[in-house]
């Protein structure tokens, strides 16, 4: 078992790299230099294999937040996660996690990308199952699988990127069909990992890992290599699939929304706003505003790392209840705690001054001066006030309301590990937004109307008094839960159904549906036994053709000699 001293030493390793890329990132961003570095790791006669990493200040700045999130996520495991059996497989799980993100973050080409990119997939899958139970396993299914798609289109980029002898991003740097094609391929691989329509089920699914596993996934490692992997290529390829994608950003983020402002577990409604911000990520990449895209991924990373773990402290005290009709007094309970969770609200919801405010405001003022159909517009301020409304709902559940089971009244969270680790982040989410809008924001005013000024205002006042409004009248507003509108809002329109229930639309042999033959999902019939049985039953039409070809010949003799000799 590893010592309360040892956590201590992994957080000072990783907090001391993670200055030093920082420190770095800002040299090479002032001074617009980067360098790529060679490693040889294979040599044989004239052959090298070698992997290229590239250090510039992109690269090293995601690197510097992923390893003081890891860092705090280390930290905060110790006391988290202390009596599991199994804490050493939890540590290097984590250890290969990082890791795979890292060599992800620093290629710059299609084959060292697809090792980072499936290392992801293939750790996450043993995160989510790690408690082994059933609905874990189902979880980690959904969850490799989905990604799994995500890792075949990168390896179809990879095989047409040989027409061009390379696999870099400099080979993007041309004019060519098939080039659009690749760009096509990576923008749907990055909808697998950022879990954007259709392939959001995945999402709130992999909630069944363990807290710091959820906090680590959501800020900045799995969810976030897609959208990192778009704002790479935006650097050096301009799409022409920003309709496409414009579409199914605001589309994610209308539906995350309406999911969360549904939902009662706690962990399901943080899982649903990473959702709905990667929407908003991808939606200012497809209006071409890539460095605000990355201004607001590493001020997300932040303030949701930390409403992760402070709701991971709740769900603690609370001994595994997740839950929200039942919680409630935490601010009585867990000051601290509720400090840092209402704080990370605040800055998700994009309160003045805090780390979500600079760049989420300023990426809804810079759309209104975009190229920006009406109804991506109705949408895009709806999601926004949407995150407000089940912001401050989320609030007033777990913070705000009198007790509902008492049982975590006599608890105090004091100054344990845990404690220490959210404050330190918590002091990151409110000076870290203002830091980096000094260093990366070259947009002095956006001048707009006042009508389109006060209109973030408008639509976050009016979701924060709806949102107020719903909370304290749940219990009428409940009544009507099996309305098909609700359901339907709340179920996040029927994707986890489509994605991994059982699906009795499709006719099997007998007559008998998928459902009844005990089909726990649409891989059997997508796979190969259901090709094989369509395969087989079309082979045999075609003999049955074949072999009534010479009856069915001479009888069509038959029929036009005896017309011809009637008339």
């Amino acid at each position: 078992m590893l010592l309360i001293s040892s956590w201590n030493l992994i957080f000072l390793v990783f907090a001391f790299f993670s200055f030093l890329s920082f420190y770095m990132s800002i040299y090479l961003l002032k001074s617009s230099l980067g360098f790529f570095m060679n490693w040889v790791v294979f040599s044989w006669g004239s052959c090298d294999v070698s992997l290229i990493f590239l250090f510039d200040w992109v690269s090293l700045m995601f690197i510097s937040f992923v390893l003081l999130i890891s860092g705090s996520v280390f930290f905060y495991s110790g006391e988290y996660m202390e009596g599991e059996k199994e804490m050493a497989r939890f540590i290097f799980l984590l250890g290969g996690f990082v890791s795979s993100m890292v060599l992800l973050i620093l290629s710059p080409n299609l084959i060292s990308i697809l090792l980072g990119w499936d290392g992801l997939g293939l750790v996450s899958y043993c995160l989510v199952i790690y408690y082994q139970n059933f609905n874990s396993l189902n979880a980690g299914t959904l969850t490799v699988l989905s990604n799994r798609v995500g890792d075949v289109l990168i390896l179809l980029g990879i095989v047409l990127m040989i027409n061009f002898g390379d696999w870099s991003f400099l080979a993007w740097m041309g004019d060519s069909g098939v080039l659009g094609f690749v760009s096509f391929l990576m923008i749907l691989a990055s909808l697998t990992k950022s879990a954007q329509i259709p392939f959001s089920a995945w999402l709130p699914a992999a909630m069944a890992a363990p807290t710091p596993v959820s906090s680590l996934v959501h800020s900045s490692t799995l969810v976030t290599a897609g959208v990192y992997l778009v704002i790479r290529l935006g650097w050096v390829y301009d799409f022409w699939l920003n309709e496409m994608l414009m579409i199914l950003s605001v589309l994610t983020m209308f539906m995350a929304g309406l999911g969360a402002s549904f939902e009662f577990d706690l962990k399901k409604v943080i899982a649903l706003s990473t959702l709905s911000q990667l929407g908003l990520m991808m939606f200012s990449i497809s209006l071409g505003l890539v460095k605000f895209a990355l201004f607001h991924l590493l001020t997300h990373a932040l303030f949701k790392a930390l409403l992760f773990m402070s709701a991971g402290c709740i769900i603690h005290s609370y001994k595994g209840w997740q839950d929200l009709r039942s919680m409630g007094g935490v601010m009585i309970s867990l000051p601290f705690m509720s400090v840092c969770f209402v704080i990370s609200n605040l800055a998700l919801s994009g309160m003045p001054f805090l780390a979500g405010f600079y760049s989420k405001d300023l990426i809804l003022e810079l759309s209104l001066m975009g190229e920006l159909n009406f109804l991506s517009l109705i949408m895009l301020f709806l999601s926004t006030g949407l995150t407000v409304f089940y912001t401050f709902r989320l609030i007033y559940y777990v913070v705000r309301r009198s007790y509902v089971i008492n049982g975590v009244s006599n608890i105090s969270d004091g100054f344990g590990v845990m404690v220490k680790s959210c404050v330190g982040l918590t002091l990151f989410s409110v000076v870290f937004g203002s830091l980096l809008n000094w260093l990366l924001v070259d947009v002095a005013v956006v001048v707009l109307t006042s009508v389109l000024k006060n209109l973030t205002l408008l639509s976050c006042l009016s979701g924060l008094l709806t949102g107020g409004l719903i909370s304290q009248s749940s219990y009428a507003f409940n009544k009507v839960k099996f309305s098909f509108v609700i359901w339907f809002s709340g179920s996040m329109w029927f994707l986890p159904m489509i994605s991994s229930s059982s699906l009795s639309v499709f006719p099997l042999k007998g007559g008998a549906s998928m459902e009844e033959l005990g089909d726990k999902g649409w891989l059997e019939f997508m796979g190969g036994q259901g090709v094989n049985y369509y395969l087989m039953r079309l082979s045999m039409f075609m003999q049955f053709l074949s072999a009534q070809s010479l009856k069915f010949f001479i009888f069509v003799l038959w029929a036009v000699f005896s017309i011809l000799f009637f008339f």
